[in-house]
């Protein structure tokens, strides 16, 4: 949700310019900062809730995609190199000019993505390697005896940029030419054939980064004694809390984009609460937003997941003795970089007994984080505090 002010919305933010009613509520008894990203580390989403989750990710990550891999219930030997796969749009001007135009193919469907996989799987044909689906965009790429140390780049930090110096290189690095090898088996694809009919972009090509081997997290439980869920359309997510042991509950519609069902995953909350501890929920429709560069969409993510997630959350939590509630940013996707910054995010929480008391506050807002003076600078630091075991 985090961005930085938008002079099309007269110098605010979106979170300022969104109506919030809820998480305002939750934030009139507490709010801050919390930097998710440690120092040195790329500003993933995989990194971020790591440390929301209580974890510290400089002790425990070795890359983003042996999570997904959990999710997908695909096992890792501990020679596998586990790659991320997306399915990108590439515009081939030249061979000097190839650029990155979406990341995400134009937010492709599953359903259209599922055939685009199974025909890279039985095409690409390399010695060591299965690619297996995912979600919409998201997808595995599984290299036996693979290396990790390659340095691969996100596809969302490079938006518009001319890829052709990396897409062309015929170093020692075979990642390139990983890529370079899918472009005939997509071009003619029919799922992209359909796609340029209606005007959508085509998944022109895949995209590997996000690689690691196999990573030892403790499991929530063992660290704070209580049972857990997580829920949520990305594979990242629930692939983290396969390894903590947290149950994935899958909500219908939950898409990862604008579209999502936002009720339906409050919903299986509340109804995952009346035998769990503790419950995760993560939705993506405004990071995507954010990688996307659409100020409106962004708005209207944050108004949604306002609306029909915190606020349907906070009716139905009343049927409970006591409870704790928190919403967080698990980092910025600022619209103007249409990618991910590593500044401490906002996160507000509170109590049933506080939330009673009816209280008027600052807002939701990166600024009122800021002002508040409260303040982590160790990212799974603030878990046990929510929790209230420190």
């Amino acid at each position: 949700m985090a961005d930085y002010a938008i002079p099309e919305l007269g110098g605010k933010t979106p979170l300022e310019v969104a109506r919030t009613p809820n998480m305002d509520r939750i934030a009139a008894c507490r709010i801050g900062s919390v930097r998710t990203i440690p120092e040195g580390m790329e500003p993933g989403s995989d990194v971020a809730n790591l440390s929301l989750l209580g974890y510290d990710p400089v002790a425990c990550h070795t890359g983003r995609s042996p999570f997904e891999a959990a999710s997908m219930g695909v096992s890792l030997k501990a020679t596998d190199a586990a790659y991320r796969m997306n399915l990108v749009t590439l515009d081939h001007r030249s061979d000097k000019e190839i650029l990155m135009v979406s990341h995400s193919s134009g937010d492709i469907a599953t359903k259209e993505s599922r055939p685009i996989v199974e025909s890279l799987r039985k095409e690409m044909r390399i010695p060591g390697v299965n690619v297996y689906p995912g979600v919409a965009y998201r997808h595995l790429f599984v290299w036996d005896k693979g290396p990790v140390d390659l340095e691969t780049i996100p596809p969302h930090d490079v938006l518009d940029q001319n890829m052709a110096a990396y897409l062309n290189h015929a170093g020692e690095d075979p990642v390139p030419g990983f890529i370079r090898l899918s472009w005939k088996i997509l071009k003619d694809h029919p799922v992209n054939v359909e796609r340029i009919k209606k005007g959508l972009k085509p998944a022109n090509s895949i995209w590997l980064w996000g690689q690691g081997r196999s990573p030892q997290l403790h499991l929530f439980t063992e660290k704070f004694g209580m049972e857990g869920g997580v829920i949520s359309a990305v594979d990242l997510l629930k692939g983290i809390g396969v390894y903590a042991g947290l149950e994935p509950i899958n909500v219908k519609g939950a898409t990862g984009y604008l579209n999502t069902n936002y009720l339906g995953k409050a919903e299986e909350a509340l109804r995952g609460l009346g035998r769990l501890d503790f419950l995760f929920v993560h939705v993506e429709a405004p990071d995507e937003a954010g990688h996307n560069g659409n100020i409106e969409e962004k708005i209207q993510a944050i108004e949604a997941f306002d609306e029909k997630v915190v606020g349907s959350v906070l009716k139905g939590m009343e049927r409970f003795e006591d409870y704790r509630i928190m919403v967080a940013s698990d980092h910025y996707t600022p619209i103007c970089k249409k990618t991910h910054t590593s500044e401490p995010a906002p996160f507000a929480w509170a109590g049933k007994k506080e939330l009673a008391s009816m209280r008027k506050g600052p807002g939701f807002t990166e600024e009122s984080a800021k002002q508040s003076g409260l303040f982590f600078d160790k990212g799974h630091k603030l878990m046990p505090v929510f929790l209230g075991q420190s």
